[in-house]
């Protein structure tokens, strides 16, 4: 059994979740939009403690224990489990953890595994890290006056990503708060099968500063990011290991209520991903989208702010922890923010989500040369989608500067009315390269009077082993979102070959060709809210 040390009121710890930056996953995402002067002052009778928690194999984990104040001996209480973020020290959550003792529950943050003054290694969500949280549940049932009945667990990235793991194989977990995490890790950094070039080296950077990557992490990320495509089921199958996907049948047997919230622009893990998995819960659950980029949505929470996604987080601990009626099982279990008006939109479920569909012909043949970027690209991790969500500038480009030597460029007809993109967008076309491998990334544009192109959605493509000159069909999911088009304004539909984003697989001097062909015409399907 770890030794608790020495107890701390919050008003003396409280002020520590001032230095955290406003950002979970990897400590780098932007500042949020107002600072705090400082931290939030807490309720003097919440008390905390800096313990040590055995782990999996006895591993020490440093946590940090919320009790709420006048505790009374006999008295149970619901409980919070919260393990950190990739690279994020163990005092990510004070804020919200004191909101939450406050409000009546013992919370137990802890640091993963590998990370900072924890022990062991990063084991990136593999079985000793699933392991870990029910360690650290056990070890909260033992120490604090937890209610063995009424087990939540939570967190943000990479928190997230564990605690959906976790509800697969601990029954004793009855709430879970998944905040911009994932559900199949390979859709998230291999979507298209491209890697995400800037996504992996952020995980791999922040992994080598902060923690300890164990020799597999370090191996599957160095045959990652060299393209080793010998390896390719090897990684896969590791990725799958770490997926929550790979589990649900086993997270619907459990029967945890499951609540999800990610950001629109996420370059770590994008939308799509977590939607698909969301339609594969079959117990109470609740899907949540606003604008940004990874973890930007929940960093003003992390300071003490008022958010939208922790008030979200913590009405859905007070249903299903609690047993609170205060409505929230009974509102459209899907939230959607929408990135140019702000205001949220209730669906029923995610396949009622951009319900109708208008096509954008891709009529004609063109032909691009690979190898150069043609100036339209998906952005830089971390950064552009949250100036996206913050100050409403994503990544745009010129669509009449586009060298059409190297970006195909097809527009639509001047719309008249607002079109509402929601949801997923998807690409059909044919396509004949003159070499064996490419990758090709594609961009719908959000196109002004001027020719100035606002990014909507974009997703790459990476292909292995065709015949050069034989043409075959291409079917190509963008990342979903939900933007407004001006009236006055059209859609393009660019592709090109290189992306900073991703890992490009196009040899030297290659060409590709898109074609409509008569039998099966070539089309951008965009995904709109029903007027």
């Amino acid at each position: 059994m770890g030794q608790p040390r020495k107890a701390l009121r919050t008003t003396t710890v409280g002020a520590v979740s001032a230095t955290l930056v406003a950002g979970a996953a990897f400590g780098l995402a932007p500042a949020a939009e107002a600072a705090p002067a400082s931290a939030p002052q807490a309720a003097s009778s919440t008390d905390v403690r800096f313990v040590d928690i055995p782990g999996d194999g006895g591993t020490i984990l440093k946590a940090n224990v919320f009790t709420p104040g006048g505790a009374k001996a006999g008295v149970k209480y619901p409980t919070i489990v919260l393990p950190t973020s990739w690279a994020m020290p163990q005092i990510e959550y004070v804020a919200q953890a004191q909101k939450l003792a406050n409000s009546g529950y013992v919370v137990v943050s802890y640091n993963s595994r590998g990370f900072w003054q924890s022990g062991g290694e990063i084991e990136t969500g593999g079985p000793e890290d699933i392991a870990d949280a029910s360690k650290v549940i056990d070890w909260t049932l033992e120490n604090t006056p937890a209610d063995p009945d009424k087990i939540g667990m939570g967190g943000v990235s990479y928190g997230a990503g564990i605690s959906l793991l976790a509800a697969g194989h601990d029954k004793r977990i009855k709430a879970v708060a998944a905040l911009s995490g994932w559900g199949d890790l390979i859709e998230s950094i291999y979507s298209g099968r491209t890697q995400h070039f800037q996504a992996a080296g952020l995980l791999g950077g922040a992994g080598v500063l902060t923690g300890r990557p164990s020799p597999e992490l370090q191996q599957t990320l160095k045959d990652f990011l060299a393209s080793n495509l010998d390896k390719e089921d090897e990684m896969i199958a590791w990725g799958a290991k770490r997926s929550p996907a790979t589990y649900v049948d086993q997270i619907n047997k459990n029967g945890a209520a499951i609540m999800m919230g990610n950001a629109w622009g996420d370059t770590i893990f994008p939308p799509n991903q977590y939607a698909k998995f969301f339609g594969q819960l079959k117990g109470p659950k609740r899907l949540e989208f606003r604008p940004g980029d990874h973890a930007t949505a929940e960093a003003t929470g992390l300071l003490g702010l008022p958010n939208d996604t922790w008030t979200s987080t913590q009405r859905w601990f007070d249903r299903y922890l609690k047993g609170e009626k205060n409505g929230i099982d009974g509102e459209q279990p899907v939230q959607l923010k929408s990135r140019s008006t702000g205001g949220y939109e209730g669906y029923p479920d995610w396949k009622s989500v951009g319900a109708t569909k208008k096509k954008i012909d891709l009529a004609g043949s063109t032909t691009i040369r690979a190898n150069v970027d043609s100036g339209a690209n998906g952005g830089i991790v971390m950064l552009s989608n949250a100036l996206d969500q913050f100050l409403k500038i994503p990544p745009m480009a010129s669509m009449p500067l586009l060298p059409r030597r190297y970006a195909g460029v097809w527009q639509s007809q001047k719309y008249d009315t607002a079109q509402r993109v929601r949801g997923t967008a998807k690409l059909h076309t044919t396509l004949t390269s003159t070499k064996e491998s490419g990758t090709l990334v594609a961009y719908l544009y959000d196109v002004g009077p001027l020719g100035l192109g606002k990014l909507v959605s974009n997703a790459p493509y990476t292909f292995h082993g065709k015949t050069p000159g034989r043409p075959f069909g291409v079917d190509l999911e963008l990342f979903s979102t939900a933007y407004d088009v001006p009236a006055g304004h059209k859609l393009a539909l660019v592709v090109d070959t290189v992306d900073p984003l991703y890992i490009e697989h196009n040899p030297s001097g290659a060409q590709l060709t898109f074609s409509s062909p008569a039998d099966d015409p070539s089309y951008v399907s965009v995904p709109l809210r029903e007027q």
